[in-house]
């Protein structure tokens, strides 16, 4: 039997069992595993953690995500009940400072009813410690549908790239599915299915990889539907492409460190780059309207990371102007790999907006990725 804390072991027993299980189901029980998940076991956000978000590095992040916001709510008519949702809110940090910064907007702030999608107990402990006197009531679910009904603005910060997907591989006869399975030693290793997938019909050399969220185009579906119907918005930051192509993309990080995705499943985190294009066309057949994406860097320019930067400085000491500075780069760092262009930034909303801040009707070129 598998030791109490291997999830390894739990997998390997399944697939011996079993057979062999798909890549979606894999990153599935490494995630989100009830007892032995990456995310429901431990916290990796931070220094200490396995890797550092936005909202880690600057105050700036989640501070002018929540005056977006509350120029959005005056766009949709300035609903006096508005949900507020937060998709995978890590430990608290984004909300807190976006809280915050809602208070210059009071008609925006007291509007504001919280509600916060985590899976890990763990963090939503977090979370609770964090925003403890932030004014406003705060409740938690398990999944989207516990959010109840109403105008909702939805934030997802990293919250898609970790959404498991299933990948299929080109062979001559046609595009089978990637599996994991064992092998002669009793390792974690891929493999093939057996069937080829019919519903696949794209032109690729053989040897290539198509990598498919449909669970992101789901949760895509399901916001987007619930905004066209209820009123509100999306904003999604995350990491990945613009347009739909082949290749792999999932990569295991820990310790700041990457890492073997099959070598200690629960123990890294695992991720995969988000497929703007894919998501922006699971909105728009619900009828939604789509603004960007744009990257990271020029919409937080755009929406005024710099001047907020030279604010928190001109009150600051040598030693934290340094550090402002630093994080400011960091966030808008346009080089190949810097997050100012790795990231992307997606808005969802009801048709009809125009000129959103961070956004311009030049991004509408995406709509035909």
């Amino acid at each position: 039997m598998a030791e109490p804390d291997d999830l390894g072991a739990e997998i390997r027993e399944i697939i011996a069992h079993d057979g062999p299980i798909s890549v979606e189901r894999f990153m599935a029980l490494a995630l989100t595993h009830p007892s032995k998940g990456y995310y429901t076991s431990r916290d990796p956000f931070g220094a200490a953690g396995d890797f550092i978000t936005s909202p880690e590095i600057s105050q700036m992040f989640g501070e002018l995500l929540g005056l977006w916001a509350a120029d959005l709510w005056e766009r949709i008519g300035a609903p006096p009940e508005l949900r507020l949702v937060e998709l995978g809110p890590g430990r608290g940090a984004l909300m807190s400072d976006f809280l915050r910064a809602a208070r210059v907007a009071p008609g925006f702030f007291d509007a504001l009813d919280v509600h916060l999608v985590e899976a890990s107990d763990k963090l939503a402990d977090r979370q609770s410690e964090a925003l403890a006197g932030c004014g406003r009531p705060v409740s938690w679910h398990r999944t989207i549908d516990g959010v109840p009904p109403g105008p909702a603005i939805f934030i997802a910060n990293e919250f898609f790239d970790a959404l498991p997907v299933r990948h299929y591989i080109k062979t001559p006869e046609g595009w089978r599915e990637r599996l994991i399975g064992l092998d002669h030693e009793g390792r974690l290793a891929y493999g093939l299915g057996v069937e080829v997938e019919p519903f696949l019909k794209a032109a690729a050399e053989d040897g290539e990889i198509l990598e498919i969220n449909a669970a992101a185009q789901r949760v895509m579906s399901q916001i987007a539907s619930r905004i066209v119907e209820q009123n509100g918005a999306l904003l999604a930051v995350d990491y990945g492409y613009l347009r739909t192509g082949f290749g792999e993309t999932l990569q295991a990080i820990k310790a700041h460190e990457f890492v073997d995705p099959l070598a200690e499943p629960g123990q890294a985190d695992l991720t995969t780059h988000v497929d703007f294009s894919a998501l922006s066309r699971a909105a728009r057949s619900a009828h939604a309207e789509t603004h960007g994406p744009v990257t990271q860097g020029r919409f937080l320019i755009d929406i005024g990371i710099v001047q907020r930067a030279e604010a928190l400085a001109s009150r600051a000491d040598e030693h934290e102007r340094a550090r402002i500075d630093a994080a400011l780069g960091r966030l808008t760092d346009m080089e190949e790999t810097g997050m100012g262009a790795l990231f992307k930034v997606l808005a969802v909303t009801r048709r009809g907006l125009r000129d959103l801040p961070g956004f311009t009707e030049l991004d509408e070129g995406a709509h035909d990725a």
